[in-house]
């Protein structure tokens, strides 16, 4: 059975070596990582899907602004193990963070990733043709969602990170790639018994 609950401390090393798999040294020259890099996620809004109390996908939300200064939030990193890629596990966590971030009263949740992918759950490209965010990226994957009609209306300029910030001591150690040294064996060894179709996401009202 495999479930998605709220991100815990005691997840770090796991979610690191996941991520390290998933997306490796890369993810650190992406652009939406200059809106994440010395931020704590957006209260309440880290999640992780788990198979029978194994890690097996993580999603975060981020506080940000959209060009004039209107709250938002940056949706990323994705990512699902490969044993449960076509699960549908990567859909439930996009839709469980979402209904999270609307039952909060968040407005408007932004992305970069593949249209075709995240148009499903309604992003589009449409709202974001006069923001632009801190470095290169390719346009028609700059995404945004409105939870709340019109949210993004009129909305330009640079996109900039908001959210609180990380405590010095575990700047430095989310630095230092501890997930490669012991952590991603555990994440790479890792093979799925239970049905990777079989997916329980409670959703928020």
């Amino acid at each position: 059975m495999i479930t998605i609950r709220r991100e815990l401390g005691k997840d770090a090393a796991a979610r690191e070596a996941l991520l390290d798999l998933g997306y490796g040294a890369v993810r650190f020259s992406k652009v939406s990582h200059r809106l994440r890099e010395g931020r704590l996620p957006a209260a309440g809004l880290a999640f992780v899907a788990c198979d029978h109390g194994r890690l097996i996908g993580t999603v975060r939300l981020w506080d940000v602004a959209a060009g004039d200064g209107r709250p938002a939030l940056l949706l990323g990193p994705l990512t699902v193990h490969p044993n449960h890629r076509h699960g549908g596990v990567g859909s439930a966590l996009i839709r469980h963070a979402l209904a999270a971030a609307a039952k909060l009263g968040h407005r408007a949740v932004m992305l970069v990733g593949d249209a075709a992918y995240y148009e499903r759950f309604g992003f589009s490209p449409e709202k974001t043709r006069s923001l632009g965010l801190p470095g290169r990226y390719e346009a028609q994957r700059f995404l945004a969602l409105e939870l709340s009609p019109g949210a993004l209306d009129g909305a330009s300029g640079l996109v900039r990170a908001t959210g609180r910030q990380l405590p010095v001591q575990r700047q430095s150690f989310a630095r230092q790639g501890f997930a490669r040294q012991g952590f991603a064996r555990q994440v790479h060894a890792h093979r799925s018994t239970a049905p990777a179709s079989r997916v329980t996401a409670p959703v928020a009202s």
